[in-house]
C-alpha cells in the first residue's frame, strides 16, 4: 500500500486552529459531533448534515464582526438555488478585514508587503492601510459612490488595488477587477456589462523585464464605458522609473474626471465608517473565462465570501494571526480575492507583481524566504515548470517558516507532489485545492491534521456536501464522474449580473442534476476520502464511449524531458472520437518517430491503451487563459474549423493558429 507523503506531527496537530474549532464544537450541548478516532471525517459529516449548525459555529468561532440577528443561520435549505444564510445579519467585509481587535496584531503590524520586478519592497502597516482606505473611501463617496454602485479596477497586483477594493466595500459598492494584461476587447466584454461609475487603472506594469504601457488601452476602454464619471490613475511605472517628474496623462484627454491616485481624496477625512448591509449584499462581480462566449458576470455576496474564506483560511489552511500569506496571482484570478481576505485572520498578505521567472525561477522563493512566509500558494503549472527547470529551493532558500504550500488552477500530478517534497520542502502540508470563480472558494482542499497522499487532494471542504455522480446521478466512490455539491453553502453566487429571473444562473449549474450543483469537473473520490480531479468535464475525451480525463494524459507525457507541455482534445472522426495530442517540445528536442513512440508507450504503460492518442503533433505554443489554464475547448474548436468566440479571453490568442488547418488531421 502506498504510504502518505507527509503526516503532521502531534505538536502541529495540537496547535492547529482546526483543533480549537473541534474542541468548541465538542463542548457545546447536543449529540456528539466529532469522533476522536477520525476527527476530520466525522466533523465533515456533521458539517454537511447539520448545515445550519455548522455555519453558525463558524460565525462564532471566527468572530465575524456584524449584527447576526436572533434568527436561524440558514433557511430554505431544501432549495438549491434559493437557500439563504444568516437572513437577518448585517455586516461589512471591509470592517472585518480592517479589524483592530486581533490579539498580538497591533496597528503597526504589516498588513501588506508588496514586491515587483522593479522598485523597492513596499510595506503598509495595518494603521496605514486603514488610513489609505479612509482617504479613498471619502473620495469615492464624494463622487457619489454608494451601496450597489460598481467600481472597476484595471490594475496590477499592488497595494492600491487592495485599498480600492476595501474602500469600495466599506461603502457597500461592488468591486470588479481585471489584470492589466487583458486586451481592450477582453476588458470591455467584462466591464462593459456592469455599468461602472469609477475606473481605477495604472499607467503600466512590468513583466519579464519589460515595461508595458496601459494608458493607451485605458483610453480606448474608458471611451466605451458611458457610465464612468471618474478615472483614477496609479502612477506605478512612472514613480519607479521617473520619480517626481510629471506623469503625462494626455492619452486620457477628454475622459471624465481624470485624476492621479495620490491626489484623489487628498486632504480627506481620517475617519472611516462601514456600511453594514445584508449578508447577501453584492461585494464582487467576477467573470467566467469567456473562452466560449461573452464572460458570465458572477455576483458574490459579502457575507458568503467572508465566512467561506474565514473557514478555509483558519480551519483548512491553518492561517494564524501574524502569519505571512502569499498567493502568486493577478487581479484577474479569484485567488487574489481569496488572498486579500486573509487580512481578516490577522495575517500579512504578500503581493508579487511580475513574471515568476524573471530574472529566474527563484524570485518567488526569494520573496517568501525574506518575509518568512508561512503559506505559499501557486498554480500546478508553476510547480511543473519549476520541476522542468531543475529549480531546487530546498537547497538554496530558508523555507523553515513555510507550513503550507497550496496548488490550484489545474490538477497537480503525483510527480508534482514528489517534486514539492523532494525539492521544495519535506515537512510541509501540500494542500492541492480546487473550486473556482463560480464559488470564489474551494469544494475540496487541505486538511492540516491529516496525511497527504500522492496525487490526492486531501479532503472535501467542511460544509461542502461534495459527491461524485455517475451518468445516472448516483454517488460513486473510487470511480470517475461528475463533481457535484448536494447541499447549499454560503458562497454560492448571489446570481449573475443582468439575469433578472435567474435563468442563466440555473442553467449554468443546476441543469444537469436539478437541485444539485454540477461544477463541471471530472473527478474521483478515493479510498482515503480524498479527491482526484481528472480535468474539466467539458474537455473530457470520449473515445469509444469511454470517458478519459485529460489530466491523466498530461501526467504521463510531461514526465518526459523532451516535452515541455501538452494539450489533448477529442477530434470527431469516422463516427467516433479520436484522441489528438499536441506537444510543445523542450529546446533541442525533435518530434521524430522515436519520440512519438516513446510518448505513446509512456501513456500506454502509465494510463491505459485507451488513453493513447491517434495523432501526436508538435506546436510552438499552447493557448491559455489569463489565469494560466490551458484551454482544450478553444483548441478543439480550431481543429474542427469552428470559430473561437472570444479570443480576448486568452493570454496568447496567437497560439490558436498553430491548431488550424492541420493537414495531418485529415487522415
Amino acid at each position: 500500500m502506498t504510504a502518505p507523503l507527509w503526516q503532521p506531527s502531534r505538536q502541529r496537530v495540537a496547535a492547529a486552529r482546526l483543533i480549537a474549532f473541534i474542541d468548541q464544537v465538542a463542548s457545546e450541548p447536543g449529540p456528539a459531533r466529532v469522533d476522536p478516532a477520525d476527527p476530520y471525517r466525522s466533523l465533515y459529516e456533521w458539517s454537511v448534515t447539520d448545515v445550519e449548525g455548522f455555519w453558525d459555529a463558524v460565525w462564532r468561532h471566527c468572530g465575524v464582526i456584524g449584527e447576526r440577528g436572533s434568527g436561524p443561520a440558514a433557511v430554505d435549505l431544501d432549495q438549491m438555488p434559493g437557500a439563504r444564510f444568516f437572513p437577518e445579519a448585517r455586516l461589512n467585509i471591509a470592517e472585518n478585514l480592517l479589524r483592530d481587535d486581533i490579539a498580538g496584531v497591533g496597528p503597526g503590524a504589516d498588513a501588506i508587503v508588496s514586491r515587483g520586478e522593479r522598485g523597492p519592497v513596499r510595506r503598509l502597516s495595518r494603521a496605514v492601510l486603514r488610513a489609505e482606505v479612509a482617504r479613498v473611501a471619502g473620495a469615492l463617496a464624494a463622487d457619489g459612490v454608494g451601496p450597489g454602485d460598481r467600481v472597476a479596477a484595471f490594475l496590477p497586483n499592488v497595494p492600491e488595488t487592495v485599498i480600492a477594493m476595501l474602500a469600495a466595500a466599506s461603502l457597500g459598492a461592488v468591486f470588479s477587477s481585471c489584470s492589466p494584461d487583458f486586451g481592450v476587447r477582453g476588458v470591455l466584454d467584462r466591464f462593459g456589462q456592469i455599468g461602472a461609475k469609477v475606473l481605477l487603472c495604472a499607467d503600466g506594469y512590468f513583466y519579464g523585464g519589460k515595461i508595458i504601457d496601459s494608458l493607451g488601452r485605458v483610453a480606448e476602454i474608458a471611451r466605451e464605458l458611458p457610465t464612468l464619471t471618474r478615472v483614477v490613475v496609479v502612477p506605478y511605472v512612472h514613480e519607479i522609473e521617473a520619480g517626481d517628474a510629471g506623469l503625462d496623462l494626455s492619452p486620457l484627454a477628454g475622459l471624465p474626471g481624470v485624476v492621479r491616485w495620490d491626489e484623489y481624496g487628498q486632504g480627506g477625512t481620517d475617519g472611516l465608517s462601514f456600511a453594514r448591509l445584508p449578508f447577501d449584499h453584492p461585494l464582487y462581480i467576477m467573470y467566467s473565462s469567456g473562452t466560449t462566449g461573452t464572460p458570465k458576470c458572477i455576483v458574490h455576496g459579502a457575507g458568503g465570501t467572508l465566512i467561506q474564506h474565514l473557514k478555509e483560511h483558519q480551519l483548512l489552511c491553518d492561517i494564524k494571526p501574524g502569519d505571512a500569506v502569499f498567493y502568486f496571482t493577478t487581479c484577474g484570478w479569484m485567488m487574489w480575492n481569496w488572498l486579500v481576505t486573509a487580512l481578516a485572520s490577522g495575517a500579512t498578505i504578500l503581493l508579487y507583481d511580475g513574471s515568476p521567472f524573471h530574472p529566474d525561477g527563484r524570485v518567488l522563493f526569494d520573496f517568501i524566504a525574506a518575509e518568512r512566509g508561512s503559506f505559499f500558494g501557486t498554480s500546478a503549472k508553476y510547480i511543473d515548470a519549476l520541476a522542468k527547470a531543475g529549480v531546487a529551493p530546498a537547497r538554496t532558500h530558508d523555507l523553515s517558516a513555510v507550513r503550507t504550500i497550496a496548488s490550484t488552477g489545474s490538477p497537480l500530478s503525483p510527480e508534482g507532489f514528489d517534486y514539492v517534497y523532494q525539492h521544495i520542502k519535506a515537512d510541509v502540508c501540500l494542500s492541492s485545492i480546487s473550486g473556482g470563480t463560480d464559488i470564489i472558494s474551494c469544494f475540496v482542499g487541505g486538511n492540516p491534521i491529516g496525511p497527504v497522499w500522492p496525487g490526492e487532494i486531501q479532503a472535501r471542504g467542511l460544509g461542502m456536501a461534495v459527491e461524485i455522480y455517475d451518468a445516472d446521478g448516483q454517488p460513486v466512490r473510487e470511480q470517475k464522474g461528475e463533481l457535484v455539491c448536494t447541499r447549499p453553502f454560503p458562497s454560492m453566487p448571489v446570481g449573475f449580473w443582468n439575469d433578472p429571473d435567474g435563468a442563466r444562473y440555473r442553467a449554468a449549474y443546476f441543469e444537469r442534476f436539478p437541485g444539485i450543483w454540477c461544477h463541471g469537473d471530472f473527478a474521483e473520490l478515493t479510498s482515503h476520502d480524498g479527491v482526484i480531479i481528472h480535468g474539466r468535464s467539458d474537455a473530457t475525451l470520449n473515445p469509444g464511449g469511454v470517458r478519459i480525463g485529460t489530466a491523466e494524459i498530461y501526467r504521463q507525457v510531461e514526465q518526459l524531458d523532451a516535452v515541455q507541455e501538452s494539450i489533448a482534445i477529442g477530434q470527431d472522426w469516422d463516427g467516433d472520437v479520436r484522441v489528438v495530442l499536441f506537444v510543445k517540445l523542450s529546446a533541442g528536442a525533435v518530434l521524430d518517430e522515436a519520440l512519438i513512440a516513446a510518448i505513446k508507450k509512456k501513456i500506454r504503460d502509465g494510463a491505459s491503451p485507451r488513453h493513447v492518442p491517434a495523432k501526436v503533433l508538435e506546436v510552438a505554443d499552447i493557448p491559455r487563459t489569463k489565469s494560466g489554464k490551458i484551454t482544450e475547448i478553444a483548441v478543439r474548436e480550431m481543429v474542427h474549423g469552428r470559430a473561437v468566440k472570444n479570443r480576448e479571453a486568452l493570454a496568447n490568442p496567437e497560439a490558436l493558429e498553430y491548431f488550424a488547418n492541420r493537414q495531418e488531421l485529415l487522415s
